[in-house]
């Protein structure tokens, strides 16, 4: 049989490195986390509700190790506060997934303290949450932050929504440049419709359920997985941009 070793690149082992995930008690954090805990990564999330707290640490402890706490990262300082926390707990840092987000409607749809609310915590939080994140990261470690392809699908209903990912879109290239001569990759996963607690009650999770067997929803484990590879390559390569849709979702 011909070797084929030199075809394939190496891949980064997970066993060993230290993650923090915003927003890692439900939905698409909370599939990132478990599947970074199965892969031998120490985990530290965070979220608002403590039972959704404590449902996804009773799951990352069956397959890893991991521990977490709630605060609003909304609220200035909590993001600093969160990634402390989590460099304590895990004793250093080599990976910070930057995934928290609330769902909006149109501007004129919201009140002045719900646009405050949602720029806050959709963005603001994961321009704070990087800096403290690039302070606290080793050399070599990963930065990812959670977009949407609401950037790219634009619409009366979502003139907050995809400014904000608009601007984390553009926000995560040039930090990119910044960060990687330091030796920090960072990375932009946009997933396409993913089921979660984010879409109700809109679409109750029985629907959720119908759209994802119709493939016209993804699972939130499937963003997991990209977020997985992009983690795993050799330390020379970016993957700076991830995109991943259903393959039946059609225009909006």
């Amino acid at each position: 049989m011909t070797d084929i070793v030199d075809a394939h690149t190496a891949v980064t082992s997970l066993k060993g490195r230290r993650a923090i995930v915003t927003g890692g008690t439900t939905g698409i954090g909370r599939a990132i986390a478990v599947l970074l805990a199965a892969e031998g990564a120490k985990v530290f999330i965070g979220g608002t509700s403590p039972e959704h707290l404590q449902d996804a640490l009773a799951r990352i402890r069956e397959v890893g190790e991991g521990d977490g706490m709630t605060l609003d990262l909304a609220v200035a300082g909590h993001a600093r506060a969160f990634l402390e926390a989590g460099e304590s707990y895990l004793g250093g840092l080599d990976i910070a997934v930057m995934n928290a987000a609330v769902a909006a409607e149109g501007l004129t749809d919201m009140s002045e303290d719900e646009v405050a609310h949602v720029v806050a915590l959709n963005f603001t939080a994961y321009v704070m949450g990087a800096h403290a994140a690039a302070a606290r990261l080793t050399k070599r470690g990963d930065l990812v932050l959670i977009g949407s392809m609401s950037a790219h699908v634009l619409g009366p209903g979502s003139t907050v929504y995809a400014g904000i990912k608009a601007g984390i879109a553009g926000f995560s290239e040039a930090l990119r440049r910044e960060l990687g001569p330091k030796g920090i990759r960072v990375a932009l996963v946009e997933p396409g419709l993913t089921g979660s607690t984010m879409q109700e009650p809109d679409t109750p999770p029985e629907e959720q359920r119908e759209k994802i067997a119709d493939e016209t929803m993804l699972r939130a484990e499937d963003i997991a997985v990209g977020v997985h590879y992009l983690l795993t390559q050799p330390g020379r390569t970016v993957v700076q941009q991830l995109t991943i849709v259903p393959r039946a979702q059609g225009g909006e």
